[in-house]
């Protein structure tokens, strides 16, 4: 039987719900929030357990429908985020500015929603956590960038990415000259050259304080595991994907930019790392870390961002040796922030239940409109609409051309 015992109901609105003839006779009482989540963990365990089924018929399933049905973090874009405009109309209409946010992050352009030059925020943080980082004006000349690089003592491998862009788009580990030479032919845009940061623990951060606040407070750690794949000896590389739900998904990028990987064999126990870039996208596992926030976390992120001159919301998206270490304050290196348009990263955690995802993405919304409200009584405007049109076109004719 797929229902389980169900959890007793706090107080509250009620209403009767009657099991099942195998779970006893008798009627159980639920508040309205928790029959909806009843049913929709129960219809998932169906769904879940149909595609298990159907995968030990075909284990070589082309349609990778199901899987995607079934699971939150793959499900596309557009459709995740239809709760996410009613929830931002909802803010706007009590605000009433339609791009209230913008006000958040003055100094960040749209606050960070869309748009936003990578470089123009990383010069706001504190330098002792940066990665040495070179600005790649398009037009530049591969001379004058291979002459910084040995200004700065950068040493292969580097990350090259688009100034503005988003979700690892053009963003790649360049091993060597002829690599860097290869993505700057490649990529006629603005783009950054950024040292390789090579401390074990990936991590997505988010903070945010008040404008009229010293202190502000962590609320969403993401621990970001990379794609691996472990060695059993006998099976080669594409062969260990294809078996893992995660990596399948990744196949066929591989196939076009990794085929020589795909042939290897790896040891016995032997793991190896597929793609170093910590993106969802491009098969990261997200995991909830929200347990390891506390007074010491929250105030080392305090020192950070009280030296980011108006910016008040985002996440830090960084590298450090261990949480522990973190949290004296030791080692720790940010390679990017992300500001308005950021999500509380820990909700793509496979096992976060599927309402308490959209729950917080509702409270850190508020927490956003909230900051605005202070903004607006100290003056801070926000975007206008005619603002709002005329840089969403630029952004959109923007991504049209790193497509072609």
């Amino acid at each position: 039987m797929l229902i389980s015992p169900p959890r007793p109901p706090p107080k509250g609105e009620i209403f009767t719900f009657f099991s099942p003839p195998l779970e006893g006779a008798g009627g159980r009482k639920y508040t309205l929030n928790e029959l909806r989540l009843l049913i929709f963990e129960h219809l998932q365990i169906i769904a879940k357990n149909y595609v298990s089924i159907h995968l030990k018929k075909n284990k070589k399933i082309k349609n990778k429908f199901f899987i995607k049905l079934t699971n939150w973090e793959y499900w596309p874009m557009e459709v995740a985020n239809i709760p996410l405009i009613f929830i931002w109309l909802w803010f706007a209409i009590r605000a009433r500015k339609l791009f209230f946010f913008s006000a958040v992050n003055p100094v960040i352009e749209t606050g960070g929603m869309w748009g936003e030059s990578k470089y123009n925020i990383l010069k706001r943080i504190p330098a002792n956590h940066l990665p040495k980082t070179i600005f790649v004006k398009k037009g530049s000349k591969l001379k004058w960038i291979k002459n910084r690089i040995k200004e700065l003592n950068l040493n292969y491998p580097v990350i090259a990415k688009p100034d503005i862009g988003e979700r690892g788009t053009l963003v790649s580990k360049i091993k060597n000259e002829e690599e860097l030479m290869g993505y700057f032919e490649a990529n006629k845009i603005d783009f950054l050259i950024q040292e390789f940061i090579s401390l074990p623990v990936e991590l997505a951060v988010m903070h945010h304080r008040f404008p009229d606040q010293k202190n502000g407070q962590v609320t969403s750690i993401c621990i970001k595991e990379t794609l691996k794949v472990t060695g059993d000896g006998k099976s080669t590389v594409l062969e260990l994907m294809e078996k893992d739900t995660r990596a399948s998904f990744q196949v066929e990028r591989f196939k076009k930019e990794f085929s020589e990987l795909l042939k290897k064999v790896p040891r016995p126990q032997q793991t190896i790392e597929l793609e170093p870039i910590g993106n969802h996208c491009r098969g990261t596992m997200f995991l909830n870390g929200n347990k390891y926030i506390d007074e010491k976390l929250n105030a080392v992120f305090n020192r950070v961002a009280g030296q980011m001159d108006n910016i008040y919301y985002g996440r830090f998206d960084m590298k450090c040796q261990s949480i522990e270490d973190l949290k004296n304050g030791k080692g720790f290196m940010v390679m990017e922030y992300n500001g308005i348009g950021a999500e509380p990263a820990h909700i793509y955690d496979p096992s976060y239940p599927f309402f308490k995802k959209y729950k917080d993405i509702y409270s850190h919304w508020k927490i956003i409109f909230q900051i605005y409200n202070v903004q607006k009584k100290r003056g801070v405007k926000a975007m206008s609409i005619q603002e709002a049109i005329v840089r969403a076109r630029a952004y959109l004719n923007y991504q049209k051309s790193l497509k072609k």
